[in-house]
């Protein structure tokens, strides 16, 4: 490389932020609600990892502090399930008790009437993680 060159700069990608209203925040919460209490969604299960993306494309762009480890967590989850199968019954569990109880602590700083029902959301999240962990 020429050292007269300047280096070129990285150019991040553009992304605009996604805009949510209440409804669509308490639409999402309901629709998660009812997908996890038919179970842990699979790879087969194409609405339960849609559903994984959205929360965390709705997270991301929120932009609020202390979502970064839901966010990861999400992430996790989306890879164990979308993954050759080798992620073990433990792991997936351990994934979703941490997002369980960092859903738990968002749920208890919540205003506008999201305490409650991301309190419920937490609390099914350790369920199920306990459940897979036995």
């Amino acid at each position: 490389m020429d050292s007269l060159n300047p280096t070129p700069a990285h150019q991040p990608e553009f992304h605009a932020p996604l805009e949510v209203t209440d409804g669509q925040h308490s639409a999402l919460i309901d629709d998660t609600l009812a997908l996890l209490n038919d179970g842990v969604p699979s790879k087969e299960n194409e609405y339960g990892m849609r559903e994984i993306e959205r929360w965390a494309e709705v997270l991301r762009a929120t932009e609020k502090p202390g979502l970064a480890k839901i966010i990861q967590a999400l992430d996790n989850l989306r890879e164990q399930l979308t993954g050759d199968g080798a992620t073990e019954a433990h792991d997936l569990a351990e994934t979703l008790a941490t997002l369980g109880a960092e859903t738990s602590k968002v749920a208890d700083e919540a205003a506008g009437g999201y305490g409650p029902p991301l309190a419920q959301l937490g609390k099914l999240l350790i369920k199920m993680g306990s459940t897979l962990s036995r």
